[in-house]
């Protein structure tokens, strides 16, 4: 087992946050653009275009590391694995990942059988994969659907996406459905432990963020009208049998539509998480459609979408972007910086527009 690395000097912890890298799109329509590996480079010795590099301790990568229209096959399974193994200076174990809706099993098929061969949180299907689940610097404990892990007196959770198995929960034969589902196993676990680790530091992780808390996040916000006044695509795909109200939220839960069930338990509970990451909408940083930005804080809790390492799915919008949060030992505060992967909306490198210094209810320590 890899020893846990230790911050020295002032003792942080950086958590680097990404989501959305689409490897198949990109490699498709950006003349082989490999925008998971190119962001790992980036991160580990600098961007071509004059971005600098940056430590981090872990990463979250948050879904869709496929851009299948259908379901995801073999053949882009083995390309993230190949990408990942652009790293030098972290093991395949530093990503924590999870599933989100274009890495979705069909209705036809086993649950969730492309993420659990090839991106395999749990390191069941190593040969495949290559994650050693003994090599986790911080070990996990759970499933490929829900797990989690600590570090110091934080903890963190992560769920994968359940949209699969067919429409209206899951994706059909064509398309990767976009309204964020879990299963009531999943919302029951995250409601237990929240409820009995109120001593710790607590980050929630989902592909989808909840529902009106960040950038289009809002009930139909995932979309435009035409001139005939009928929904057409706009950060999402429209798919009139999937769930298209709920398109840019999580917005299933056990199969109810619109079901609320974090939203409402955080109302109730206001401060009962620190943080909340999501991506699944890809936008610019300073995009504040629905009159919510990428990090708002709602219930005492602070909501940050990480967004999108792609460039070529969701072309409209899509800004590679990523975020890094460092905590302070001691500190209640924890800051929140933005990279811009190309210079398409500024010169590549942090975006200090974008940067912020949030609040947890209580000091980092490890």
């Amino acid at each position: 087992m890899l020893k846990v690395k230790m911050p020295i000097g002032n003792k942080t912890l950086k958590i680097w946050a990404s989501s959305c890298c689409h490897v198949g799109t990109d490699l498709a329509n950006g003349r082989n653009r490999e925008s998971l590996a190119e962001a790992i480079r980036q991160s580990e010795g600098g961007g071509l275009e004059g971005g600098e590099a940056f430590d981090w301790d872990v990463a979250l990568m948050l879904g869709d590391f496929s851009g299948s229209m259908t379901p995801p096959q073999d053949d882009e399974g083995r390309e993230v694995v190949r990408q990942f193994s652009a790293s030098t200076k972290h093991t395949r174990e530093h990503f924590y990942c999870l599933v989100g809706n274009h890495d979705a099993s069909g209705p036809n098929e086993e649950c969730q059988w492309w993420f659990r061969k090839w991106i395999d949180p749990m390191g069941e299907n190593s040969v495949y994969s290559r994650v050693d689940r003994n090599n986790y610097p911080y070990p996990v404990e759970g499933s490929w659907e829900r797990y989690l892990f600590r570090i110091g007196n934080m903890l963190l959770l992560l769920m994968g996406d359940r949209n699969d198995g067919g429409p209206p929960v899951g994706r059909g034969d064509i398309r990767g459905y976009p309204a964020g589902a879990v299963t009531g196993e999943t919302y029951e676990w995250w409601r237990h432990i929240v409820a009995a680790n109120q001593n710790s530091i607590i980050i929630t992780a989902h592909h989808h963020m909840l529902k009106n808390t960040t950038v289009a996040s809002g009930p139909w916000e995932g979309f435009d009208k035409d001139g005939e006044g009928n929904w057409i695509g706009n950060y999402h795909g429209y798919c009139p049998d999937g769930g298209p109200k709920g398109a840019s939220y999580l917005y299933f839960v056990d199969g109810q539509p619109d079901a609320q069930a974090f939203e409402k338990y955080l109302q109730a509970h206001p401060g009962a998480i620190d943080l909340w990451l999501g991506g699944h909408t890809h936008t610019h940083p300073d995009d504040c459609h629905g009159g919510k930005s990428h990090i708002e804080r709602k219930w005492d809790v602070n909501f940050v979408n990480v967004s999108a390492l792609t460039k070529y799915h969701g072309r409209i919008h899509s800004m590679p972007m990523s975020r890094l949060f460092t905590f302070t030992e001691g500190s209640k505060k924890v800051r929140v910086e933005c990279y811009l992967h190309t210079s398409d909306h500024a010169p590549q490198g942090f975006y200090k527009p974008a940067e912020r210094t949030l609040e947890l209810r209580m000091p980092f320590q490890y």
